[in-house]
């Protein structure tokens, strides 16, 4: 609004404007508020993300080390056993 529309306005009329725009400016700043708390929670979820990414990638490579030791196992039982009936072969002849 120009300044002479300004100039020409009564005191009450001023005074709403003012009310209206207080109010407008406290819509505003809880708008505001509300949206700082979303994006906070957005960012803290995108951390969790990040985390458990790096999570799975560490139990990954456990469970990677644990399939390398139950097939090593499998793998010394299966010539124990092979050891075993070799020998129980030359026994018998």
């Amino acid at each position: 609004m120009a300044d002479r529309q300004l100039r020409r306005l009564k005191r009450e009329e001023l005074l709403q404007m003012l009310l209206e725009l207080e109010q407008e400016n406290e819509q505003l700043a809880q708008e505001n508020r509300r949206l700082r708390e979303q994006l906070a929670q957005r960012e803290v979820c995108i951390a969790e993300a990040g985390s458990l990414a790096e999570a799975a990638l560490k139990l990954s490579g456990v469970f990677e080390a644990a399939q390398r030791a139950a097939d090593l196992y499998v793998e010394n039982v299966r010539r124990m056993a092979q050891g075993s009936v070799e020998e129980g072969g030359d026994e018998r002849q």
